[in-house]
């Protein structure tokens, strides 16, 4: 568990992480000299053959990445599978600008920094009234780099209410990165499984659905959706502290790269299957010009699992398998009341609208809702990091912009002189002339950097309003519950405040303080005042008639 190379029980290549082919001569004698070569490997693995021969991976050996080949072939059957080394390491060996760029620190925020102090990304003194009762006032901070997106994860305070913990205490911020999980944490409580707080103010809302956006190191062991089925050994419902003692590594390079077609790839298993409905309701299913996906069944153990390989790098649907809205825990019915558990198909869902269309999808379509606000008694939304839809109709993308143009651009490597795409994901604000001046060409940096601050701090200031009229609509519905208004004045009351929450909300979660798409931020945050004015005058209005009688 321990170990710096981790190894995998998987029936077949496909969470092999992506790897430049075993060059030329050297790749030509290695596979002549073998016992077997990829060719045996295809007699069984059908699905492999045809994505992986005749592409620029087709002459790397199945042992690039898999161990026990050699075993499993002299004594085939379950029990010899190969192992699936699912590291960085394995692709680092042949993309090493890559895999070096991938392992830097953001240095330029604090690590843990609490989004909604009055220091941070989005300051609100509102935060803990207006999202009382759910597990992310307990901690909401801001993100780092992407090879720390596990390790960030587990030690935060809302998760696992506060079990796992840095071996070196706050030394772990500084520590090098790229090395499994567990060389920097421990488990506080190694005999006890269960899922709860230990820690004062701490929660336990971490779930297997929810870490399929931190890691796929069990992509072999997960059936699609996440659904229970014989022979995959993890599901939504399984225990959480179980499954994470299992997890070392996050963002696998194969979430995003198919190591077989080398081909840009998705494996969210929620996303996919938003873009199969038939309703053709997401943003995707709407956009005639859309990335084309071929979607393929991995499914060699007995259940579905599936991938979708795209035609082109699209980084609005490679990222958006994270940054995305999506619904991945335990909630309320709408309809029943009753509480949606892990066993439901809703705890694993993607929306793929933007924030105009959460309300009818999640009330209207799904019927559910995540918590009960125990000030108004009425039912809420959480929003995950919507930037995917937020971004997907913005004028950059409009015009062609993609994630990886302003994130982790084109860069030429010291070391070769070659170009590569950098895999340190950053804000643009930090490497200005890589990416704002590659287009705006008449800014200097200091006008670059001026004009993403004046977005942010504009959207900001709108999202303060909202908060301010969000928690006066809660006083007032307190106010109709105590006066004994009428229970009909009182759920549109909370209907209204649940119509201004979503238009507010989404905004907290999208990480860029709406410079994603400040026109659509600016209408949906003046668009949550109206409703929170609407549910306060609705409730002033019964008060009224009330004091008449």
């Amino acid at each position: 568990m321990r170990g710096r190379r981790t190894w995998v029980i998987g029936a077949s290549a496909v969470a092999a992480l992506i790897g430049l082919a075993v060059g030329g001569a050297d790749g030509a004698a290695k596979e002549a000299t073998a016992k077997w070569t990829v060719a045996t490997c295809y007699e069984c693995h059908e699905p492999i053959q045809k994505l992986h021969a005749k592409n620029k991976h087709g002459k790397v050996l199945c042992d690039k990445c898999h161990g026990g080949v050699d075993k499993h072939l002299a004594d085939p059957g379950p029990e010899t599978r190969p192992g699936t080394n699912t590291s960085w390491e394995v692709c680092g060996g042949c993309h090493k600008p890559q895999y070096e760029s991938f392992l830097k620190t953001a240095y330029h925020r604090p690590g843990r920094d609490e989004k909604s102090q009055l220091t941070g990304r989005a300051p609100n003194p509102f935060w803990d009234k207006l999202m009382m009762g759910n597990g992310f006032t307990k901690e909401h901070a801001t993100t780092r780099s992407h090879s720390w997106m596990l390790v960030d994860h587990l030690v935060v305070d809302r998760a696992y209410g506060g079990r796992f913990q840095p071996k070196k205490g706050w030394e772990y911020l500084v520590e090098p990165a790229g090395k499994p999980a567990w060389d920097y944490l421990e488990d506080r409580f190694p005999e006890n499984a269960d899922h709860k707080a230990f820690l004062p103010q701490s929660a336990a809302a971490a779930n297997p659905v929810c870490l399929q956006c931190k890691t796929q190191d069990r992509i072999l062991d997960w059936a699609y959706l996440g659904d229970p089925k014989a022979g995959a050994r993890w599901s939504r419902t399984s225990n959480t502290v179980e499954f994470v003692r299992t997890l070392q590594h996050g963002l696998n390079c194969f979430t995003c790269h198919d190591p077989h077609a080398a081909r840009p790839r998705i494996v969210r298993d929620a996303m996919i299957e938003a873009f199969g409905r038939p309703e053709a309701d997401t943003l995707w299913a709407k956009d005639p010009n859309h990335t084309k996906i071929e979607v393929v069944d991995m499914g060699l153990r007995g259940y579905t699992r599936k991938i979708a390989l795209l035609d082109r790098y699209d980084s609005r649907l490679i990222c958006g398998q994270c940054h995305v809205e999506y619904n991945c825990g335990t909630g309320v019915d709408v309809r029943s009341g009753e509480k949606v558990t892990m066993a439901d198909p809703r705890t694993n869902v993607f929306p793929y609208r933007d924030v105009f269309g959460i309300y009818d999808y999640y009330v209207n379509q799904i019927g559910f809702l995540d918590w009960k606000h125990p000030l108004t008694g009425g039912l809420l939304w959480k929003a995950q990091h919507p930037e995917s839809e937020t971004f997907y109709t913005s004028v950059h993308a409009k015009k062609g912009v993609q994630c990886y143009d302003c994130h982790t651009p084109r860069l030429k490597d010291p070391k070769t002189g070659k170009m590569f795409t950098s895999h340190f994901a950053v804000t643009p604000r930090v490497q200005l002339k890589e990416t704002c001046l590659k287009c705006h060409k008449n800014y200097t940096e200091e006008q670059a950097r001026y004009v993403i601050d004046s977005v942010k701090a504009y959207t900001r200031g709108k999202m303060r309003k909202a908060e301010f009229w969000l928690s006066a609509l809660i006083d007032k519905i307190v106010e109709a519950k105590k006066a004994g208004v009428a229970d009909d004045i009182v759920k549109q009351a909370q209907d209204q405040h649940l119509r201004a929450h979503i238009l507010w909300e989404w905004w907290t979660a999208e990480n860029s303080d709406g410079y994603h798409n400040p026109e659509m931020a600016r209408e949906s945050l003046t668009r949550s005042v109206d409703e929170s004015q609407k549910g306060i005058k609705l409730v002033d209005d019964a008060l009224g008639q009330m004091a008449k009688k």
